[in-house]
């Protein structure tokens, strides 16, 4: 493979990295909590596509969508919304004893072994540009990714429920004095996040056929990595860290071996240790700000 399509591959997974640090960092926030459960979602929507495997795929991707929001609000309503008094440490294990119970129902409903999904199987195709051989969803996750990167941007910056989670995600107590309802600014956020992590389990699942019940830690871990190397204080650089970590991740995979891609997640690893030491707040994190929330 050459430099250029290993680069252009690394910008696609990475933009999908980009998508699961958005959400994560969405929920973040405004409720200063880190869905580690976020992950289970882009499963539960791999597992829809494939329940539906037999339906068009407009059908079922769109069947796909409405499952993760669903979920997505019903975990805020049932799970995350009573403990909202509660103290971080509580809300964080919360989100552990939410994923291992999702993780545990998809194994009894679903096996262990995996199931294949084959929903626009078709952008596995490769097209020639120049002499340069890029895969379909090479491109689509390209375009997606950065529609749904601006169109996110936008309506957090150019509507007002993205102004009230802007300033709830500032000072929640004072936005909640000023008239910002904390409900519906938190439920939209989880309504957005659900909608991202479709996204990606959509394009996922084009690269990676094979749905399992873990299917989403790995890529959760990952993201939230990428928050913290990308710096917590702004949404932005989240972004831009979940990027980074998609694009090293792929880019350093074309590198290595076959025999040394098992080592593939510890060196990443290693890196962001790297990253952290010589920049603790974060690779493209500014100046820390006195606020309460991020």
């Amino acid at each position: 493979m050459s430099t250029l399509q290993a680069l252009v591959d690394a910008v696609a997974l990475g933009s999908i990295y980009a998508l699961v640090a958005v959400g994560i960092g969405l929920v973040f926030g405004v409720l200063r909590l880190i869905n580690f459960a976020y992950g289970e979602l882009i499963t539960a929507g791999a597992y829809t596509l494939w329940v539906l495997r037999s339906l068009p795929a407009v059908v079922a991707i769109l069947a796909c969508f409405a499952v993760v929001v669903s979920l997505s609000l019903l975990l805020e309503r049932v799970a995350f919304r009573p403990l909202r008094k509660a103290t971080p440490a509580t809300m964080l294990i919360a989100t552990f004893a939410v994923s291992y119970l999702l993780q545990s129902i998809y194994l009894l409903v679903f096996g262990s072994l995996g199931n294949s999904v084959s929903t626009l199987a078709g952008l596995q195709q490769a097209v020639d540009l120049g002499g340069l051989r890029i895969r379909w969803i090479t491109i689509v996750s390209l375009a997606c990714g950065s529609l749904l990167l601006i169109g996110t941007a936008i309506l957090l910056g150019r509507t007002s429920i993205g102004l009230h989670m802007r300033a709830a995600a500032t000072d929640f107590q004072t936005a909640r004095v000023l008239g910002v309802r904390a409900n519906r600014v938190i439920a939209f956020a989880f309504l957005v996040s659900g909608v991202l992590a479709a996204s990606v389990s959509v394009l996922f699942t084009v690269q990676n056929s094979l749905v399992t019940p873990d299917l989403g830690v790995p890529i959760t871990i990952f993201a939230l990595v990428g928050v913290v190397v990308g710096g917590l204080d702004r949404l932005w650089t989240a972004t831009l860290g979940g990027f980074a970590i998609g694009f090293a991740y792929s880019l350093l995979g074309d590198k290595l071996s076959g025999e040394a891609r098992v080592y593939l997640p510890s060196l990443v690893f290693g890196l962001v240790i790297v990253v952290l030491l010589l920049r603790p707040g974060g690779l493209f994190a500014g100046q820390p700000r006195s606020v309460e929330r991020v």
